[in-house]
């Protein structure tokens, strides 16, 4: 197995945007690795970028609008035959804006139930199986997420802070 940082090895944040009971998952062009496969918005980590701002950059680069993160809900590596991917999915809250089609093929709102009607890369069968367990309450959670005072950041120009603080470092 690759190590993080290796040639063949990349690192992904993704978030589980959540909101009004459905989730939001994107769509990869045809002519990316993976293509036409659907997926949790997110992309590659830059050297030197934390794992919740690689998904709040990369959110905002492929769908125009601010999230923010909190708690890391699954961290996973998974080897392909042309290389290794080592994913965290972190559980995001839209803050502003409506979804674009800026840097995916496609964008879709979907509930728990609509999970089996997309294909996914091999990489997520066990964040999928953690989603679609009854036992897991983010489904219902969503329909009031604004209103819990949940451990959320944002990215800020003088890096991340909880989302609640709005003074500058």
């Amino acid at each position: 197995m690759d190590l993080p940082g290796s040639p063949d090895s990349i690192e992904v944040a993704a978030a589980l945007i959540f909101h009004q009971g459905r989730l939001l998952l994107t769509r990869r062009h045809s002519h990316a690795h993976l293509g036409g496969l659907w997926e949790f918005p997110g992309g590659k980590r830059e050297p030197g970028e934390s794992w919740e701002a690689c998904a709040i950059r990369e959110i905002r680069e492929e769908l125009g609008v601010e999230i923010s993160v909190g708690l890391l809900f699954d961290s996973l590596t998974h080897v392909y035959p042309e290389k290794t991917v080592h994913l965290k999915f972190f559980i995001g809250r839209l803050l502003q804006g409506e979804p674009r089609l800026l840097g995916c093929a496609a964008c879709q709102w979907i509930t728990r139930d609509e999970l089996d009607q997309f294909a996914f890369p091999a990489a997520d069968a066990r964040l999928l199986g953690k989603l679609k367990s009854p036992r897991n309450s983010l489904w219902a959670d969503s329909l009031s997420i604004d209103r819990k005072p949940t451990p959320f950041v944002r990215l800020h120009p003088g890096g991340i802070r909880p989302a609640g603080d709005h003074n500058p470092p």
